[in-house]
């Protein structure tokens, strides 16, 4: 009883104790920042559980007040300075990933969490192949096919009268030509009426349980050992996670089973090529647990990415007559009969069309619109005169990259005529990072720009007077859960044709 005594007495006094060094003592305590910042890391958990998930302009606030140096929690500071992204996220870089920041993903062994970047070079190096130019090139007609399926869509929507959901429609050409390629067995959502709002509404559920394992750890192998049955009915989150994670295992198995019996698959797909030895180069091939992991970051980094940039580029054009005219002009010249199949190859040097794709990835849509932590490496480093021992966490976001004013004028409109002067775009282009940069670039990122060129050139070129009905307020705000996502009473993007589109 005395020793219970004397722990509730010690502990507000320890308490106090360990605020008194983070705040006063601690080798960050001369970075710039709320004193409740590097008192407790709560306070980043606060603003990502109060406020939906928000945190990501609250350091924005931050850095107006403090400057382009910020202390977010004990431990982590954040940049704002553009010139500083290359120093952490260049190619060769020491800085590696912040395992508590990535490990809540629950992606195992996964390469995009992998902490260590020689690990990670190991596992980089089997995906590499699969995502290369050359093999998104044989994918076309897959990325054609999805895109069809979309154009019929709109083109129904003419004689119905009914808006078609864009918002949804790009995601699911995104999960459906990765599943497609990934497991040789596509999701089919584009055949779906609501185009899969389920399944992206189950990703969805994802988002809020990586704040809470961030913040608590220690809880995630505990949650993450509940029984199915048991998660359903304890939390949503949780019972999305694990549906979707047997799901990729069932997948996974399909595959494995089938090469088991000497089945030859009709075509390459990521997991097949996976699971054969060669890929391996010399290691040991991945486990069904290890491609399970792959499949599910894959499959998650699909889901919303693209799909965000694709909605943003579509909506800004067809709300935007002069836009709008401009590119269907362009790609017109180029492909004068709207019902061929417009190549990658041609539609990717078109001027226009690549300034309003660059101008969709750098303005208002953001691959990952949250900081991406690494951790200081051994000798520390310096940020704008601040040293920073190591061990620090370190991050910047895509959202203060594209927002910076002095390099992208007013940061808050959709302007492609910035890209269309070669040296101008070259400028821009050292601080374009919806993909991140180094080693640690989205390997997607080839098969992401086919998917952003088929769709929109495609439906642009062969509707010319889409409608759609204007966007404002919670409609354009973003939610952070890593990727970006609009508030659940947002309303979505739509367009129809009128009967002098068919």
């Amino acid at each position: 009883m005395a020793w219970s005594y004397s722990f509730a007495a010690g502990l507000p006094l320890w308490l106090v104790g360990v605020a008194a060094y983070n705040v006063y003592f601690h080798p960050l305590a001369k970075v710039p920042g709320p004193k409740l910042a590097a008192v407790t890391s709560l306070y980043k958990t606060y603003f990502n559980a109060t406020d939906a998930s928000k945190f990501y302009l609250q350091i924005a606030k931050l850095h107006e007040q403090f400057g382009p140096v910020v202390r977010i929690s004990p431990n982590e500071i954040h940049l704002s300075d553009p010139e500083n992204y290359d120093k952490i996220y260049h190619i060769g870089t020491k800085f590696s990933k912040d395992p508590i920041f990535y490990g809540a993903f629950g992606y195992g062994t996964a390469a995009f969490p992998t902490p260590s970047n020689e690990i990670h070079r190991v596992r980089r190096a089997a995906l590499n192949p699969l995502f290369s130019r050359k093999r998104v090139l044989e994918l076309e007609n897959i990325i054609h096919d999805k895109v069809e399926k979309v154009g019929r869509r709109i083109g129904q929507s003419a004689m119905s009268k009914t808006p078609v959901d864009l918002h949804h429609a790009c995601r699911a050409i995104s999960v459906d030509a990765i599943t497609d390629y990934g497991f040789g067995n596509c999701y089919n959502l584009l055949d779906e009426e609501d185009f899969g709002i389920p399944f992206f509404d189950a990703m969805r559920e994802l988002g809020p349980a990586v704040w809470f394992f961030q913040q608590w750890p220690f809880l995630q192998s505990l949650a993450l050992s509940i029984p199915y049955w048991l998660a359903k009915r304890l939390s949503a989150n949780l019972e999305a996670f694990m549906r979707l994670q047997m799901d990729c295992k069932d997948q996974i198995l399909a595959i494995k089973e089938a090469k088991d019996r000497g089945e030859t698959p009709k075509r390459v797909t990521i997991f097949s090529h996976l699971m054969d030895p060669k890929a391996a180069e010399g290691h040991i091939v991945p486990s069904v647990d290890d491609l399970t992991d792959e499949a599910f970051i894959i499959l998650s980094a699909a889901q919303d990415t693209t799909g965000n940039a694709m909605t943003i580029a579509l909506y800004e054009t067809i709300s935007n007559p002069e836009i709008y005219a401009a590119v269907v002009e362009e790609i017109k010249l180029t492909f004068p009969d709207p019902n061929v199949r417009l190549d990658f190859l041609t539609l990717e040097k078109l001027p226009y069309l690549t300034a309003v794709i660059k101008e969709s990835l750098s303005r208002l849509s953001y691959g990952v619109i949250g900081r991406l932590p690494r951790v200081t490496p051994s000798g520390g480093a310096e940020f704008n005169g601040i040293s920073i021992p190591a061990g620090t966490v370190v991050g910047m976001s895509a959202y203060m990259m594209h927002r910076d004013p002095t390099i992208f004028p007013s940061p808050d409109s959709f302007h492609p005529s910035r890209w269309l002067e070669p040296g101008a775009a070259r400028h821009l282009e050292k601080y374009l990072v919806p993909f991140s940069k180094g080693p640690r670039q989205c390997v997607g990122m080839p098969l992401a720009y086919s998917e952003l060129y088929i769709t929109i050139g495609t439906l642009l070129r062969r509707y010319p007077n889409l409608k759609t009905e204007k966007l404002e307020g919670r409609s354009l705000e973003y939610e952070d859960y890593f990727a970006p996502y609009r508030p659940k009473d947002a309303k979505l993007f739509s367009v129809w044709a009128e009967s002098g589109d068919l």
